[in-house]
């Protein structure tokens, strides 16, 4: 006999049924998640800042609630760089230990008005940024990295602790802890989501997305975001779509493992009937994640000089190296970046709708082992600068055991599209999400 799901187990769109019908509270949820975090966290380590008292708190008041929005009674984790009303923001800086800022963050207002209930605050990369690393180890191999900057999101969502958590992602922070973590993640277009109340880093590049552990999971925040054309279906089923399979120009960054998962989801997409296509991107994108590099830096020394004068000493050396320009970023380097970013974004907008999504590796590999080094980003930062939305999925495993995703693609503003797109291929890529 099958045993009963408890409700930790379930995902945000599970939970959300039974909220809806009343055959679940947000109070029970909330308890059952918190139980699952205390026989957990002392391996996993996803969190900086729980308070069970007040989410069972949060909790009760949401179980009052007469009007009820699209998250109602959902726990969702924040990454320790957004700030919260009634929770510390350290931003994993000793500069910011016990700050608090007394108002929630853009985001994190629009989820507890459509009813989440923010659960606590999860561990960063410093500044979600570089420097100190999150204590956050991988929910599949405590050996290794979640990834970063958004590790404890990522794996709070993993393992069960929480069925929807926010990330950020300025280089590839939210799509390589989804592959590392094996949960699903995404980046929408580029300032859909106001990022006021998050550490900034880049005002070119920060992007606030969210996890899940299915694709209707992350359309539950995309409706709470209001994103464009969600009212607008894609109207085409899994056999109607044209795929283009993208290699991309770091190709030979990517480990066996990565590489296979491409080429394993490619297959299982033409084997349903998908067209899956060849996809080779003009030859200016040969530039673009050095491109995202130089505006990543050069953006990045006026991000921390606030903390560069006023707290130098306990300002970690990769920010003061920003400030003080290490890399030797120029005015004429970062106008040259500028525009290469803008005329890349046009030439691959143009590639839609002929195609309805790409798709891509989201990582180099498995999660390195131990925490310092959290991946390389090489499969993200492009599509970062180029603003798209990316819906991270996970794929297959590596030769540890260990997750390996890939990514799909759309046009800059095409997240609906590409919400829809995933919910038809996820149950071909993701042989986990099938046996649900």
């Amino acid at each position: 006999m099958r045993r009963a799901m408890e409700p930790w187990q379930l995902t945000a769109t599970a939970a959300r049924a039974r909220l809806q019908e009343g055959t679940l509270t947000a109070e029970a949820l909330v308890r059952s998640c918190l139980e699952r975090i205390a026989a957990r966290e002392t391996v996993v380590k996803a969190w900086n800042f729980l308070d069970p008292a007040l989410a069972i708190a949060s909790a009760r008041e949401v179980d009052k609630a007469y009007v009820r929005g699209v998250l109602h009674g959902l726990p969702i984790g924040v990454k320790d760089m957004i700030d919260t009303a009634d929770m510390p923001t350290t931003h994993n800086s000793p500069i910011y230990q016990g700050l608090r800022q007394g108002r929630d963050a853009a985001c994190v207002g629009i989820a507890r008005g459509e009813g989440a209930v923010i659960l606590g605050k999860t561990d960063t990369v410093e500044f979600a940024a570089s420097g100190r690393r999150a204590l956050t180890r991988n929910p599949h191999d405590p050996t290794r990295t979640p990834g970063g900057s958004s590790s404890g999101s990522a794996a709070a969502v993993a393992d069960g602790m929480v069925p929807l958590a926010f990330g950020t992602q300025t280089g590839g922070s939210l799509i390589r802890p989804a592959s590392f973590c094996g949960v699903y993640g995404m980046k929408p277009t580029h300032g859909v989501v106001n990022s006021e109340g998050a550490k900034r880093y880049s005002h070119t590049l920060d992007t606030i997305g969210w996890y899940g552990r299915e694709p209707a999971d992350l359309r539950l925040l995309a409706e709470a975001f209001r994103l464009f054309d969600l009212d607008r279906p894609l109207g085409k089923g899994l056999q109607q779509l044209r795929i283009g399979l993208c290699r991309g120009p770091n190709w030979h960054l990517a480990q066996p493992e990565s590489q296979a998962a491409l080429l394993i989801a490619g297959q299982r997409l033409e084997a349903a009937g998908v067209a899956v296509e060849e996809l080779s991107l003009p030859q200016r994108f040969e530039g673009i994640t050095e491109a995202q590099r130089i505006i990543l830096l050069g953006e990045g020394r006026g991000a921390f000089l606030q903390e560069y004068v006023t707290a130098h000493a306990r300002l970690h050396a990769d920010f003061r190296d920003r400030v003080e320009n290490v890399a030797e970023i120029t005015g004429a380097r970062m106008a040259c970046a500028y525009d290469l970013a803008a005329e890349c974004r046009k030439l691959f907008d143009a590639l839609f709708p002929a195609f309805d999504a790409v798709l891509t590796p989201a990582c180099t590999g498995e999660a390195p082992v131990g925490r310092q080094d959290t991946g390389n980003p090489v499969f993200n930062s492009m599509w970062t600068l180029l603003h798209v939305p990316c819906i991270g999925i996970p794929c297959t495993k590596g030769p540890n055991g260990l997750p390996v995703g890939v990514q799909i693609v759309g046009p800059r503003f095409g997240d609906a599209a590409l919400l829809d797109v995933a919910a038809l291929v996820a149950p071909v890529i993701d042989p986990g999400l099938a046996l649900e």
